[in-house]
């Protein structure tokens, strides 16, 4: 399965309790922090609820190794 890389490039802070809890539940603790995660629909919702608030790259190194 595909996965993407997401990157906290702005503060949640100022922002509803639901951006911040989808942040942390995303695993981005502080920013500039970058996580990998699957590419599935769950994943994509919540990248859109705070798509303001992070950068997603496809992670591709894994795919030219093989």
């Amino acid at each position: 399965m595909a996965k993407i890389k997401v990157t906290l490039v702005k503060s949640p802070i100022g922002y509803a309790h639901d951006q911040r809890d989808t942040v942390k539940r995303l695993g981005l603790t502080k920013m500039w922090r970058t996580v990998e995660h699957e590419d599935n629909e769950s994943i994509r919702g919540m990248l859109h609820k705070v798509r303001h608030l992070v950068k997603v790259e496809d992670s591709t190194e894994g795919a030219a190794a093989r």
